[in-house]
């Protein structure tokens, strides 16, 4: 059996600088788009919220770099944040020492311009080890 995800939002990551929700109501083989839709950010967007720590992975060279630097119309941010939710109905989900009773499970991850880190499940804070 393995976990279905269900939905990324993203929210000043890299070029997504308004709140981006993606909804998965099918499996999803592949994202497809035209050169600088996106696609690679989406990819990367994943990795950061479930923990990457190499910025190069990331096409970065900090975690400063993966927030919105601005532009015309739209000013620059101050964090970038991810969320991926997985549907637990079937209660697959499972961490040592953390009661995950829950039909979803939501994993954010924040980072800031000063380069802080914030995880996050279902809302509630957590330590990256």
């Amino acid at each position: 059996m393995s976990l279905t995800l269900k939905r990324i939002e993203m929210h000043g990551f890299k070029s997504f600088a308004k709140r981006t929700v993606l909804e998965f109501n099918a499996p999803v083989t592949a994202i497809v788009g035209p050169n600088g839709s996106g696609k690679s950010n989406v990819v990367e967007s994943i990795r950061f919220v479930l923990g990457e720590q190499s910025s190069k992975s990331l096409r970065s060279k900090s975690g400063a770099d993966l927030i919105f630097k601005g532009s015309r119309m739209i000013p620059k941010m101050n964090r970038a944040s991810i969320t991926m939710t997985f549907d637990n109905s079937k209660r697959l989900f499972q961490l040592p020492g953390l009661s995950l009773d829950f039909d979803e499970i939501s994993i954010s991850r924040s980072v800031f311009a000063d380069g802080t880190n914030e995880y996050a499940i279902n809302g509630s804070e957590v330590r990256m080890r």
